[in-house]
């Protein structure tokens, strides 16, 4: 997804969103490395929502304070899809505290 070719990105986009779960780990590492590329962050947070998995719920979390309202939107939607206890609460704290509507 780093290459500068957008046919190369969408094409391993494509491939991530179907296999999301099984590279949450690395997914969360290059989120985490990620400084340059706003899309690239966003493209990545995204497929870790995808992945459904617990191992993300700081994360989301973290993202639900963030200024980009696009990470903050798949920051919501992960906790969503994540569909536990734990992202319900963290949901409801953020709107209490008027990060998210």
């Amino acid at each position: 997804m780093r290459e500068k070719d957008p046919g190369t990105r969408e094409d391993a986009f494509d491939f991530l969103r179907e296999h999301a779960d099984a590279y949450v780990d690395e997914l969360i590492a290059e989120f985490a490395a990620e400084t340059e590329d706003p899309g690239l962050r966003c493209w990545l947070l995204e497929l870790i929502a995808e992945a459904r998995s617990e191992k993300a719920l700081d994360l989301f979390r973290e993202r639900l304070e963030d200024m980009d309202e696009s990470l903050q939107f798949w920051a919501v939607r992960g906790l969503e899809m994540l569909d536990t206890r734990e992202a319900e609460q963290a949901l409801d704290q953020a709107r209490a505290n008027g990060f998210i509507s």
